[in-house]
């Protein structure tokens, strides 16, 4: 999917918690996280990482591996 400014908004726009819980739950091959845009929803995901690991450890608790 070719990034968008309106797509990098969107991203930009979600927590930690929303962003991965959409690249954990997301059915194989969704556009969403193909090409350009994929790159940078992880790239954004990464820097929510590093920026909070202890939030990003407790989103990823919170979120389990069963929805």
């Amino acid at each position: 999917m070719n990034l968008t400014e309106g797509i990098k908004k969107v991203i930009d726009a979600k927590s930690v918690r929303e962003l991965l819980y959409q690249v954990r739950y997301a059915p194989i091959g969704d556009e969403m996280f193909q090409g350009e845009t994929g790159e940078y929803w992880m790239k954004r995901l990464v820097e929510l990482r590093n920026q909070d690991g202890a939030a990003y450890v407790q989103a990823s608790k919170s979120i389990g591996w069963e929805g």
